[in-house]
């Protein structure tokens, strides 16, 4: 599966997205290294020189999205998103649920997150689910605003789960149907 977006991606190119693999570990580590923020992470700023995938963290979990690169250079990764079934329970084996969407800074703004979105609910609807669900900072104002400009919507709120930076900051749990 291979989605192209065209336009509206940052320098105009075609933006596509893809299945991760395994050999875009490195890349998508050091997306995570240069994008990690309290703003929307609960843990420890990641290390450059751990495995991204692992039992865990899967190839088949994760799409990736990527941009024309300089035309020597191919395609650059610009950002990935994780779907998951939120439990190993047959009960939700219904419901997907978005477990990180990254995309590199200087290609915010530009379409690549709601790309991301987008193909994140068809690879979950492909997968049979009929529910896709996130968690999110509620201080992540931008988040929040993206997520339900793509049909999720508040389904509840941990009043400050977290304590970040000295600041108690509340989970934010979403959905939307498929």
């Amino acid at each position: 599966m291979t989605n192209v977006h065209r336009g509206g991606a940052a320098g105009g190119g075609e933006l596509r997205i893809r299945p991760a693999r395994a050999a875009d570990g490195d890349v998508l580590r050091a997306l995570d290294v240069a994008t990690w923020s309290h703003l929307h992470a609960v843990t420890e700023p990641p290390s450059p020189g751990t495995p991204f995938f692992d039992d865990r963290h899967r190839t088949d979990d994760y799409l990736v999205a990527e941009l024309p690169a300089a035309p020597a250079d191919g395609v650059r990764v610009v950002g990935y998103v994780c779907v998951v079934p939120p439990t190993a329970l047959p009960v939700n084996a219904h419901v997907r649920q978005i477990q990180g969407l990254v995309v590199a800074p200087d290609v915010r703004g530009a379409g690549v997150a709601r790309a991301l979105l987008r193909a994140a609910a068809g690879h979950a609807r492909a997968a049979g689910a009929r529910r896709l669900t996130l968690r999110v900072l509620g201080h992540n104002a931008p988040a929040r605003r993206l997520y339900e400009s793509e049909g999720f919507a508040v389904e509840g709120v941990l009043p400050e789960e977290f304590l970040l930076d000295g600041a108690y900051v509340d989970d934010v749990l979403m959905g939307r149907a498929l």
